[in-house]
């Protein structure tokens, strides 16, 4: 276990002028407050606040937020309050203390949902006060390095969780060093076989690659010496196992197809004119690979990253990387905000001129309006990766966008209303699609009409999380308004029937319609009428609640026989042809909808589905495998609950299934007779050979529900000749 004058050593090295006492009067308070605990480990919990505080001093922070990692599990984990923090340690450490503390427990909310308000809590404390996320990060890089103690499930979470926050987060804030261990740790608990896998290969690999290195590192300070290009360091690295993993899963390539497996970094003094002079020499001495070679010192990351990156093939045609950058370069590259972050007294947080966390700002601006945990931590995700293209306005403003970009992302990075009213797009003066991807060095003009407004399809090839969001936003306020207009043309529709005014109605002052909606949970008469137009509630239901039972049953019992029965006879046929016979589908609570199978996806009986309520037309029911339940998700107050009734179905469904197979003769013979001995029937059935030589014979068959599916599907997988099965979207 490491000891608090070690802590207190490095500390003082790095702050010559630094209270010390604080940090010893930190550890005496933690060590008291969680004696006799212990973590998973067995080890006394006050390893864990030891550990953070000996990261954060390697950090070369000073002593207030080496103190705080001494103390930041205190009020969370012991018995401690918030203000004891601040009467014994003053307002400074115990805002930082009370930035890491995660919210309360809510018994009645998901654990998505205590996630996600945990990271927006971490989130606006981060603009506040940087240091709290560089506190957290530690913390989490400690408990990532003891995660082998937990159980699996919950290490696989942890993990999990570090990789889509976590670790981006450390990138963002050009951590790279803490990055790249972040993610190791994370993919040899996500990925155990495959890390010790590709770990087993490079180290097979090791002295290869060293020797390599060692070759290139001494050839470089040579050249650079004759060169007189004046050099403080050459040394070599080999890429981390996460990088390489994600490399070989992303293009899929062999390990021999990695061209920056092994890289080379030149660190000179600090004055630009020698990186790139450096970076003259080094294509003098090798052959570059085209299109390699990235600047990022003449258009730095938005995480302050600077560097020259060049791939070189060597003389014996094996392909290595350099990165050429000054000393100052190299310690933000490795420390990132750590190392350049400057504290100044009363003058805390985040300043406007650093442009490092203009990124975080906008993060918490554009996540502000994003009530659903589910989309907030997408978005999250979304704008946490690196941001690699960088695209210019005709003006020549640079717009730094994520890989896979489009003109509608660049036109949301300019302002919400050129995004809304965008009708098209050029670069370089040609028009192109709104889902063409940016490339680096585009210059986009976006065109836009002031009756323009976003497209819902938009949300299939936007990828950054403001355009995403003022998209849904749009979305969502155009469908409630169309909503509203329906609900309201059917609430009059059913008053007529009673002989009731639904003007009058819906005018009667506070205690007349509006208390109805309050009633149903609403605050508006207008929200009430959405609810309508969207098919949560039936009309003639809120008629009744506003008229009183007595009077209600008065004026249906005025209704002639005639109608009454016309109309349940009406219904009745709609539910016979609706439901299909016995495999009906019911809407969870609720009766007599109007409920419709989507033909994008015809879901049989027994496999999983989802009901949307559409405008004026019901539910439509598609299966939860469907390509567009994604898109419906956009507005989730108008997901439903539904289910099979659980009868044996009489009615069959089409199903079209695509069989890939040998091209020779008798295929479509052999496919059909195994169809035909299950007694199932064929609605449908067509050939075709595809470019690489392959038969594709997509054939309609009669299915009742899912298990009579799988049936089908392996007795097509006997066949001699077929290769694969698959079900496509659609149906008859």
């Amino acid at each position: 276990m490491i000891r608090i004058e070690e802590i207190v050593d490095k500390v003082r090295r790095n702050h010559p002028q630094a209270d010390l006492d604080l940090l010893r009067r930190a550890y005496f308070f933690s060590a008291r407050e969680h004696r006799g605990q212990t973590r998973a480990s067995g080890e006394p919990y006050l390893v864990h606040p030891l550990e953070v505080a000996n990261i954060l001093a390697e950090m070369r922070l000073d002593e207030v937020p080496v103190a705080t990692g001494l103390l930041h599990d205190v009020v969370e984990d012991t018995l401690v309050e918030a203000e004891a923090i601040r009467q014994y340690f003053g307002d400074e450490i115990a805002h930082l203390v009370e930035g890491l503390t995660k919210i309360a427990q809510i018994s009645n909310a998901s654990r998505e949902e205590q996630q996600a308000e945990n990271f927006r809590k971490m989130l606006l404390a981060m603009v506040d006060d940087v240091r709290i996320v560089l506190i957290k990060l530690a913390d989490r890089l400690h408990n990532m390095r003891t995660l082998s103690y937990l159980k699996p499930e919950k290490r696989q979470r942890i993990a999990q969780e570090t990789l889509d926050i976590y670790a981006p987060i450390a990138h963002r804030l050009g951590m790279g060093r803490l990055r790249g261990e972040l993610e190791d740790l994370a993919l040899q608990h996500l990925h155990p076989d495959e890390y010790r896998a590709l770990a087993a290969q490079l180290e097979a690999r090791r002295a290869e690659h060293e020797a390599f290195l060692k070759m290139v590192t001494s050839r470089i300070e040579e050249k650079l010496h004759e060169a007189e290009v004046p050099v403080t360091s050459v040394e070599g690295r080999i890429k981390r196992l996460y990088s390489v993993w994600k490399k070989l899963k992303l293009q899929k390539i062999e390990l021999d197809q990695v061209y920056d497996l092994v890289a080379a970094r030149i660190v000179t003094p600090n004055e630009v004119r020698h990186c790139y002079a450096a970076l003259g020499v080094v294509h003098n001495t090798w052959l570059p690979v085209p299109g390699r070679i990235k600047d990022w010192i003449a258009t730095p990351r938005d995480n302050l990253y600077r560097s020259l990156h060049t791939s070189v093939i060597g003389s014996e045609g094996q392909p290595f990387e350099v990165q050429i950058r000054t000393e100052e370069m190299h310690r933000i590259a490795e420390e990132g905000v750590a190392a350049h972050w400057k504290y100044k007294e009363g003058n805390r947080g985040t300043h406007d001129d650093d442009e490092a966390f203009n990124w975080l700002r906008s993060l918490v601006e554009w996540t502000q309006e994003v009530k659903d945990s589910r989309d907030f931590l997408e978005s999250i995700k979304l704008d946490l990766y690196p941001k690699d293209v960088y695209a210019f306005t005709p003006m020549g403003r640079v717009i730094q966008l994520p890989r896979g970009a489009t003109p509608v992302d660049f036109a949301y990075a300019i302002h919400s209303q050129v995004g809304h009213t965008c009708t098209g797009a050029r670069i370089h003066g040609r028009i192109v699609p709104l889902r063409a991807p940016l490339q680096n060095g585009d210059v986009v003009e976006i065109l836009t009409s002031p009756n323009a407004h976003p497209s819902r399809d938009w949300l299939n090839f936007s990828v950054t999380s403001r355009a995403r969001n003022r998209v849904r936003h749009w979305v969502a306020e155009q469908q409630r308004a169309e909503s509203m207009e329906i609900g309201r043309k059917l609430f009059e529709k059913e008053a007529a029937r009673f002989q009731l005014s639904a003007k009058k109605l819906l005018s009667d002052g506070d205690t007349g319609f509006k208390r109805v909606a309050s009633d149903y949970g609403y605050g508006r008469v207008d929200d009430l009428m959405a609810a309508i137009g969207y098919g949560k509630l039936v009309p003639r239901n809120v008629i009744a609640k506003y008229l009183g039972p007595e009077k209600f049953a008065e004026l249906e019992e005025r209704k002639e026989s005639r109608l009454r029965n016309g109309v349940r006879e009406g219904v009745q046929a709609v539910k016979r042809l609706i439901y299909a016979g016995d495999d009906s589908i019911t809407v969870r609570g609720v009766d007599d909808l109007l409920i419709t199978r989507a033909r994008c996806c015809s879901p049989v009986h027994g496999e999983g589905i989802v009901g949307y309520i559409t405008l004026g037309k019901g539910v439509a029911v598609h299966a939860d495998r469907c390509k567009n339940v994604l898109q419906l998700m956009v507005n989730p107050e108008r997901i439903v609950e539904v289910d099979w009734t659980g009868r044996a179905a009489t009615a069959a469904y089409g199903v079209k299934l695509l069989a890939i197979t040998e091209n020779r003769t008798g295929m479509i013979a052999g496919i059909t007779g195994a169809i035909s001995d299950m007694k199932t029937g064929i609605r449908d059935a067509r050939a075709a050979i595809s470019s690489d030589n392959r038969g594709r014979i997509e054939v309609t068959v009669e299915i009742f529900d899912v298990k009579h599916l799988d049936k089908v599907i392996r007795a097509i997988r006997k066949v001699p000749g077929v290769l694969d099965v698959e079900r496509m979207e659609g149906g008859a």
